[in-house]
């Protein structure tokens, strides 16, 4: 009798998956790597800098609307994160090209479900639970391709023929199972990733994004494509993933909540 065969972990593919990613997916993740070895030095109180602390969010510590991605809470929610962010990320920035991925992920989409997430926190919860993670991305981009995406080409999915559950729902399902069965996420946090992924992918969040033409310009005058590896170019769909134009041949020419609660125990993490 014939030993089913045991598939094995093949280190090449993932290298060459690796050496692939884009520009700024390449950034998100060697800037989370960064901030938790950081974190692991108890006197920069990195955690307490950089998360998005509600009560502390000020004219002079406005930066944590744009770090608290980065900044985990521990081993097992870096790596979970990472895990879950990288080809969501990778995917939208071969889509949409390394600028204008830079310009959203470290403005509006990074800013929003912040603003959201302290908003509610103090006004409506009466809390004050400060909140860290790239998960807020995951869940973001997540409810984009299932609005944008999933849901075009699939309307909904049948539940055990009984019920037709429309696919675009399929984050905030995701969102209710991890405040379930992982203890001390922010289901908050997380919601506000999904309200501003679906805003985006309805097209309402894009007069926020700087205009194709200024891009265009900054691509042209420094010569990204040229100067910088692994640059994802705006028009990628016409020059290619990288920018690269196809050879010419004979055959034609041109392009193809609470009281504020200690550090130890006391914040939630956006995530696993």
């Amino acid at each position: 009798m014939a030993l089913t065969s045991i598939p094995r972990f093949d280190g090449t593919r993932l290298r060459s998956y690796i050496l692939r990613l884009p520009l700024f997916t390449r950034l998100c993740i060697l800037l989370i790597i960064l901030f938790y070895f950081l974190c692991l030095m108890p006197a920069l109180s990195l955690s307490e800098w950089g998360s998005l602390w509600p009560s502390k969010i000020r004219f002079t510590t406005l930066h944590r609307l744009n770090t608290y991605p980065f900044i985990h809470a521990g081993l097992l929610h870096t790596l979970f994160n990472l895990f879950a962010l990288t080809p969501l990320m990778d995917r939208f920035e071969s889509e949409h090209g390394t600028l204008l991925t830079a310009a959203l992920f470290s403005g509006p989409l990074a800013t929003i479900p912040a603003l959201l997430y302290v908003v509610f926190e103090l006004y409506v919860l009466r809390g004050d639970t400060p909140v860290m993670g790239a998960s807020v991305w995951v869940f973001l981009l997540l409810s984009y391709e299932a609005i944008n995406k999933l849901y075009r080409s699939h309307p909904s999915f049948d539940l055990a023929g009984l019920v037709q559950i429309p696919t675009w729902t399929t984050p905030l399902i995701l969102v209710v199972l991890t405040n379930i069965f992982i203890p001390h996420t922010s289901f908050w946090g997380h919601l506000a990733g999904c309200a501003v992924g679906y805003a985006y992918g309805l097209g309402y969040l894009k007069v926020l994004a700087p205009p194709d033409r200024v891009l265009r310009w900054v691509e042209g005058k420094g010569n990204l494509l040229g100067r910088v590896p692994h640059y994802v170019s705006l028009d990628q769909k016409t020059y290619g993933r990288y920018g690269v134009l196809p050879t010419s041949n004979s055959g034609g020419a041109g392009p193809s909540g609470g009281s504020v609660q200690s550090w130890t125990g006391g914040s939630q993490r956006l995530g696993p």
